[in-house]
């Protein structure tokens, strides 16, 4: 069973690892900027970052959803293939972000585009499921005759 779901851990615990790394950059924003919780308004500087942060945790549970049932309905490796383009397009977000409202653009487009393809796939993978499991039709193998 491991071995089916073993990339999809790992890049589960590496978006955790960004995760973190971003809450990290909002604090230390907070401790530069003076920014005492529960403020989340400042220089455009802070508020830039605590953006990219809350925005990028409010998609976090979507691309897990999504980096999950891709993996085990469609195909493990390219699921985490995918999601490992998702974290590095959120990464450049992040940085983008951080530097100026307008270089988030390019790759919020990018990672938005990689959790349709998750759905995508997503989708696929369980319509076969239950095609197979409950109409008993193969639909990969009705392609290929």
């Amino acid at each position: 069973m491991l071995e089916q779901i073993h990339l999809l851990a790992a890049v589960t615990v590496l978006g955790v690892l960004e995760q973190a790394y971003f809450f990290l950059q909002v604090i230390y924003a907070r401790r530069v900027f003076g920014i005492s919780p529960p403020k989340i308004s400042g220089p455009p500087e802070f508020e830039r970052i605590f953006r990219a942060q809350v925005n990028s945790s409010e998609y976090f549970p979507i691309f897990l959803a999504l980096l999950w049932q891709a993996g085990l309905f469609f195909h493990q490796g390219l699921a985490a293939g995918l999601g490992l383009l998702y974290l590095c397009a959120r990464y450049c977000y992040f940085m983008g972000y951080r530097a100026s409202s307008s270089e988030r653009l390019a790759p919020i487009y990018f990672s938005t585009g990689v959790l349709w393809i998750l759905l995508a796939v997503s989708a696929l993978g369980i319509l076969h499921f239950f095609l197979s499991h409950y109409m008993g039709l193969n639909v990969l193998q009705l392609l290929t005759v």
